[in-house]
């Protein structure tokens, strides 16, 4: 069984420095590589595109992480979706950006491109494949009694746009397909030529509840490329404040998921807590979503007395308040005769997909970034990753619960042991192009950052990756066999991001 460092060894080595392993391989390498995915050695961490180049980032069962990319010559290369289906929506994402056309790719519709881009589709002239049709075309289901809904783009709350058909035999739903892309916003197109500060902020913007993590992502795939170790202070003020973002999201989540559910006390009460974090990270540094915080080579600004007295008020407020909740959520039979059993994830799709995060956790998927492949500070904190087997709405909102008690234990251990010193190290460009890459645990899961820098110091391409990728196909599979009024449950307990995958 071949490991993926024999692949990368035996190959052509990269032009470009990069500190982990990498290569441009051959169509053989990368068939091999695609046949470890299909028979579930490998996880796909991401796979995309450049116009004459094709890359994935791959996980081995050594735990190794590594890129290969093949030349695309024609702008053609052997499909991986259609022998592992993680990477459909990826390659079809990168043939709308890149013109790249993978060969067998089962599903040859458009997929960030909505008929608008004024450009032929290269999937349309693929011989022997399907035509791309000018306007979208969802999958049918045929039975008897079968009917369609059609909910969104547009939704009553103020959410962002997607669109979910789902067909029904009465209130069952057999099949559920998204479309997504409505807010692609040319994120990696506004990267390409320009400088490291403002790509910087570019990816602080990819996901605005994650914007924390992709900073930190970003940052960390800078420093990778160019050797750069930021200020022991600066790391671990950076886990500090990945750690508030952690805590807002899944007060906000819990709460939320209860009020799908009609428990709006919860969602009150919830949000009540939320708000206490946004405004002590506001006072610790700044801003209270953290934005533009986290910089290559360290931290915009130190935490003062004041700012670390806040957070451990806030720290203090949650521990006496939140079991409270947590016994509330238990204990309310009408709440669980709806979380319970109701969007179940099966384990084996959890670990097809590399689902991350609670999703991934809450069906025995035990893989989190800041232990695996790991990143200072968190090898020297004690903190647990949770897992559990059911993988239904109850499991992911437990997941969070313990990772909220989790990121507190986290946050007191970060405070009580922050060292001194500057927080902010100079940035400047090696010669040569050179590479960086980093994967880092948000709150939804592992975010990957790509990058490569070229000799004039710019940013020559960044692929930014969203957990999110690998869970809004398993959406549509954990809503299988629920009725419809669950899918608000369902969808708030994944809370995937449109943003984050939109681009």
């Amino acid at each position: 069984m071949p490991a993926l460092a024999d692949i990368i060894a035996a190959d052509r080595q990269v032009e470009h420095h990069a500190p982990w392993p990498r290569a441009v391989v051959a169509p053989k390498a990368w068939n091999l590589a695609v046949e470890q995915l299909a028979a579930g050695r490998w996880s796909l961490l991401g796979l995309w595109g450049e116009p004459d180049k094709v890359h994935m980032a791959l996980l081995d069962e050594a735990q190794t992480i590594g890129v290969i990319s093949m030349d695309c010559r024609g702008g053609r290369y052997p499909s991986v979706g259609q022998h592992h289906s993680p990477a459909l929506r990826l390659e079809r994402a990168a043939a709308d950006l890149f013109g790249l056309a993978p060969q067998g790719l089962p599903d040859s519709r458009r997929w960030l491109d909505h008929g608008q881009w004024g450009v032929s589709h290269p999937l349309a002239a693929r011989p022997g494949g399907p035509a791309v049709a000018s306007s979208y075309r969802f999958l049918t289901a045929e039975g008897e009694g079968l009917h369609q809904i059609p909910v969104g783009p547009v939704h009553a709350g103020i959410i962002e746009p997607g669109h979910f058909r789902f067909t029904a035999g009465g209130e069952t739903v057999v099949r559920l397909e998204e479309r997504l892309g409505y807010v692609h916003k040319g994120i990696e197109g506004l990267m390409q030529g320009a400088s490291i500060d403002r790509a910087a902020k570019l990816a602080g913007r990819t996901s605005g509840d994650s914007t924390v993590a992709y900073s930190l992502a970003f940052a960390r795939a800078v420093e990778a490329a160019l050797g750069i170790a930021p200020p022991p202070r600066a790391i671990w003020l950076r886990a500090l404040m990945a750690e508030l973002e952690r805590l807002a999201n899944h007060l906000g989540d819990i709460g939320a998921i209860c009020n799908d559910a009609a428990f709006a006390i919860m969602h009150a009460h919830c949000g009540v807590l939320r708000e206490r974090v946004l405004r002590a990270a506001d006072a610790a540094f700044g801003h209270r979503l953290m934005r533009d915080r986290i910089l290559p080579g360290g931290t915009a600004g130190d935490l003062n007395e004041a700012g670390a007295d806040a957070i451990r008020s806030l720290v203090a407020e949650i521990r006496r308040r939140f079991p409270h909740l947590v016994e509330l959520y238990d204990n309310t039979a009408s709440l669980q005769d709806r979380t319970v059993a109701t969007g179940r994830l099966k384990g084996e799709l959890a670990r097809q997909y590399a689902a991350g995060g609670y999703v991934g956790r809450a069906s025995g998927r035990d893989f989190d970034a800041r232990r695996v492949p790991g990143y200072a500070p968190y090898d020297e904190l004690a903190f647990d990753v949770p897992v559990l087997q059911e993988g239904d709405v109850n499991a992911r909102v437990w997941i969070r619960v313990r990772e909220v008690e989790q990121s507190l234990s986290l946050v007191e251990q970060i405070l009580g042991r922050l060292p001194a010193g500057p927080t902010l190290v100079e940035v400047a460009a090696l010669e040569g192009a050179r590479e960086g890459m980093a994967l880092v645990e948000g709150f939804r899961g592992d975010i990957l950052v790509w990058l490569r820098i070229g000799e004039d110091g710019l940013i020559e391409r960044c692929h930014l990756r969203d957990p999110s990728w690998f869970q809004w196909p398993l959406l549509e599979a954990a809503i299988e066999g629920n009725i419809v009024a669950d899918f608000p449950l369902c969808n708030k307990s994944f809370n995937c991001s449109y943003s984050g995958h939109d681009l």
